[in-house]
């Protein structure tokens, strides 16, 4: 199986991997909900700097995660140029007969440091999980047992059909294939879509029959080492206390 791309340095006793699994999901998922709940921009700021506070101090590479936020600055650039001329408020500055509105500035910016403070503290805190180690934790956590299962099996054979899908690319540059644009190389393509399908339905049921005759009786034993500690509760209680300052301030300010 080959290994799936990280985001994180070789590292070795990072302090991020002393806390349980489950409490990173779980300061995610808070922190998640309590940006989405603010409108004030400067909390906004403080949720964005801390999301580039724990992106720094979890070992994040500046190069991969450039790349992984390059298709939502993308998205987000989208909305600073048009929000501004589609939502109702007093005129910022005209282009023709186009009206730009201090309120859809304010409304893209608002989803601009949302969307970015959210994402960085996901990518810190979840994406520098193993993603087996993040299986486990999702089905510690009570996630549908059906849904671990799925996520599980994914991980462990997305590597084997990138392998079949490059033997088959292997086989048409073996014959001379050269992709251009043209009704060929569609038709060509559409072919090796569906044989990479066929042959990872045989798989799947080939793997399914080595599983039952292991004595799988729809159900994966999650065997983990995992251990809540009073650091963990205690990290947690600061984080729901953290959000909850969050919150009134939203209310007072």
């Amino acid at each position: 199986m080959l290994p799936l791309p990280t985001l994180t340095q070789e590292r070795e006793n990072h302090w991020l991997d002393r806390f349980d699994p489950r409490l990173r999901l779980l300061c995610a998922l808070l922190f998640a909900l309590t940006t989405v709940s603010l409108q004030q921009i400067p909390l906004l700021l403080g949720c964005l700097l801390t999301g580039l506070l724990l992106a720094w101090q979890s070992g994040l590479r500046a190069g991969p995660l450039a790349r992984r936020l390059l298709l939502l600055e993308s998205l987000m650039l989208l909305l600073l140029l048009t929000l501004p001329f589609t939502v109702a408020g007093e005129t910022w500055f005209s282009i023709g007969p186009l009206n730009a509105s201090g309120e859809g500035l304010q409304r893209a910016l608002q989803i601009l440091l949302r969307a970015n403070a959210i994402v960085l503290v996901l990518l810190s805190l979840v994406g520098t999980l193993e993603p087996v180690t993040l299986g486990h934790a999702l089905g510690q956590l009570g996630m549908p047992r059906k849904l671990v299962h799925l996520f599980l099996l994914s991980v462990r054979y997305i590597g084997v059909l990138f392998q079949e899908y490059r033997r088959l690319r292997m086989a048409m540059r073996a014959r001379a294939f050269v992709a251009g644009s043209n009704r060929h190389t569609w038709r060509s393509f559409g072919w090796l879509l569906g044989m990479l399908l066929v042959r990872s339905l045989e798989r799947s049921q080939r793997v399914l029959r080595a599983m039952k005759c292991r004595g799988f009786h729809d159900r994966l034993y999650l065997l983990s080492e995992n251990r809540w500690h009073s650091r963990d509760s205690l990290t947690l209680l600061l984080v729901a206390l953290g959000c909850t300052y969050l919150l009134i301030l939203e209310r007072t300010l």
